[in-house]
């Protein structure tokens, strides 16, 4: 079972997804198709790990051969904390007890903020778009921060 943030439980509630169009269907869709959309986010790392020299400056040196490097990086990010799609490569933490995390977009370890927590990525994806301040601090998201700074 996947742990999603209270309030993305909260809106999985009131109105479920049904796929397409970017969206996961987390009730009746395809188990597989739901693990792979879970899996995006570490395998857009490894696709940087093996394609585009990306090394964390946190993890041990680099192994010089790609496939030991794919290793290596597989059993770091193993223990990262999990983001779900909440629609399309757009990303939620995936923490029951932790409320208040950016959107952020996802592809490969180019990562943005897309919304200070789920309300605002709603009014900037689908609706009115409400300024955030300059000096708004955004939460900080153990490993994946760093690719924000």
């Amino acid at each position: 079972m996947t742990p999603f943030a209270p309030e993305h439980r909260t809106l999985l509630g009131a109105g479920l997804p049904t796929g397409g169009r970017g969206g996961p269907d987390w009730r009746d869709g395809d188990a597989e198709e739901s693990a792979e959309r879970l899996a995006l986010p570490i395998d857009g790392v490894l696709f940087d790990v093996e394609h585009n020299a990306f090394w964390h400056p946190e993890w041990d040196p680099r192994p010089t051969g790609a496939q030991d490097a794919l290793e290596l990086a597989r059993t770091y990010l193993s223990k990262v904390p999990v983001m779900v799609p909440i629609h399309s490569h757009r990303c939620l933490l995936a923490d029951p007890n932790r409320t208040g995390t950016p959107v952020l977009s996802m592809h490969q370890t180019d990562i943005i903020y897309h919304g200070t927590d789920l309300v605002d990525y709603f009014h900037h994806e689908f609706g009115r778009p409400v300024a955030t301040p300059e000096d708004h601090q955004y939460a900080t998201i153990p490993f994946w921060s760093y690719f924000l700074d």
